[in-house]
C-alpha cells in the first residue's frame, strides 16, 4: 500500500505544471469534451507507466544492490532537482486532431510522457518498491489527480496553485527520497 500511495502523492504533485498538465489544459479548450480527453489521459497513462513500471522492476535484476542505492539515491536527487526546471508545452504534442478527441489525447499524452519527469519517477518508484501494480496504478491515479481537474476547470484552476512552491515540495520530497536510499535508512523506514 505504501508504494501505492506515494507513488500517487509525488506524481500527483509532480505534474502540477508539468508539460502533460498544459496539454491537458490545451485538449480541454480545443475539444471542449472533457469525459474522452480524460479517458485518453487513463489509457496513455496506463501503457506509458506501464512501459516505465516493467523496466524499473527489471532494473533490480541487472544491478548489485549497493550499485543500485547508488543509482536509486542519485536518480531521485536527479529528480529533485530536474523537478525545479518550469515545462513548457511543445506544439508538436497535439497535433494529432485528425484521430478524433480520444484518439489525439492517447497519442499526444503517450508521446508527451515520453522521457518526462513522471516517467521517469514511475521507473525509479518501481526500482525502488519492486511492485509492479502497486507503482503504476499509484502513478496512474496520481496523473489522473493533477489532470482531470485541468481538464474540468481549464485554467482558471490552474492559476489559482501555487506552482512554485509545490515543485519545491516535490523536489523536497524526492531529495529526502534520494538520501535515504543512499543512507541505506529505506529499509528501515519501509520504502
Amino acid at each position: 500500500m505504501d508504494a501505492f500511495l506515494i507513488s500517487t502523492g509525488i506524481v500527483a504533485l509532480a505534474e502540477i505544471g508539468d508539460k502533460t498538465q498544459l496539454l491537458a489544459f490545451m485538449l480541454a479548450a480545443k475539444f471542449r469534451k472533457p469525459a474522452p480527453i480524460i479517458f485518453g489521459i487513463l489509457v496513455a497513462t496506463l501503457l506509458n507507466h506501464g512501459m516505465a513500471g516493467a523496466l524499473g522492476t527489471w532494473i533490480p535484476h541487472l544491478l548489485d544492490a549497493a550499485i543500485l542505492r547508488w543509482v536509486l539515491g542519485i536518480g531521485f536527487i536527479v529528480m529533485a532537482i530536474w523537478i525545479l526546471i518550469p515545462d513548457k508545452l511543445d506544439e508538436g504534442d497535439a497535433k494529432f486532431v485528425s484521430l478524433g478527441v480520444f484518439g489525439t489525447t492517447v497519442v499526444a499524452f503517450f508521446l508527451a510522457e515520453m522521457g518526462d519527469k513522471t516517467q521517469i519517477a514511475t521507473v525509479a518508484l518501481a526500482a525502488q518498491y519492486q511492485s509492479f501494480t502497486a507503482v503504476v496504478l499509484g502513478t496512474t491515479v496520481g496523473m489522473l489527480l493533477a489532470n482531470a481537474p485541468a481538464v474540468l476547470l481549464g485554467n482558471k484552476f490552474a492559476n489559482s496553485l501555487p506552482i512554485s512552491w509545490i515543485h519545491r515540495v516535490v523536489a523536497a520530497i524526492f531529495a529526502i527520497m534520494g538520501l535515504v536510499v543512499l543512507l541505506g535508512l529505506d529499509s528501515n523506514l519501509g520504502l
